[in-house]
């Protein structure tokens, strides 16, 4: 069986969310850096493989896959793993996905970035942002609040994918100290065995 190959940056957390959810399960991958400040992303052999010109990409063969959530969804259905058990929580993890690429997601990448200096903007634009996280995370809390993990008592890639967020509120000057539940349920995706932090599961350049 061919591995799959992960195209991203170690500084992406879409990247991240696709190699964290190869990492818990369990499953090996190569790793193929995509220069982003040097315009690699925008390069016609990039673009061959995501049309979009970001990142990540996952190659699998002759399929080549962009978008993280779709990444996810794709390699739970392939391995069998973290997509829920009934259609009933397989339905749920998608509402998840697409609830956190609106509503989480942006709102923790944008003060990320602008805190590190990736993106410029004034004050009023990173309090606009970190207004809209904390309405997100509170969302997130009271989901928690009730359940191990967003879908059940089991991991699925809806908690990936949300962890893959809330794993920099920090970088972003977000506080998660009013978020009890959220915080609770990070330290139990943090104990699963696979589990590795965005510095150690990306590689800072290509890895087989």
């Amino acid at each position: 069986m061919s591995k799959l190959t992960l195209y991203g940056i170690w500084l992406s957390g879409p990247t991240y969310k696709a190699g964290l959810a190869l990492s818990l399960m369990g499953q090996p991958f190569a790793y193929k850096h995509v220069d982003l400040r040097a315009g690699a992303h925008k390069q016609p052999d990039y673009l061959a493989i995501n049309r979009f010109g970001q990142v990540p990409a996952l190659v699998d063969g002759d399929l080549k896959l962009c978008q993280s959530g779709s990444i996810l969804l794709y390699l739970a259905d392939k391995f069998g793993k973290m997509g829920g058990k009934t259609p009933e929580e397989k339905a749920r993890v998608r509402e998840w996905l697409f609830w956190e690429s609106d509503r989480l997601a942006p709102n923790v990448y944008r003060p990320r970035a602008i805190k590190r200096g990736f993106m410029k903007a004034d004050d009023n634009v990173y309090n606009l942002y970190t207004g809209l996280a904390n309405d997100a995370l509170k969302v997130l809390d009271a989901a928690l609040a009730n359940s191990s993990f967003l879908v059940g008592n089991e991991p699925t890639v809806a908690d990936v994918a949300a962890y893959g967020d809330v794993a920099y509120a920090e970088e972003g000057a977000i506080d998660l100290d009013p978020y009890a539940h959220v915080k609770a349920w990070m330290s139990r995706v943090e104990k699963l065995p696979g589990f590795k932090k965005y510095e150690d599961v990306l590689p800072k350049q290509d890895a087989a």
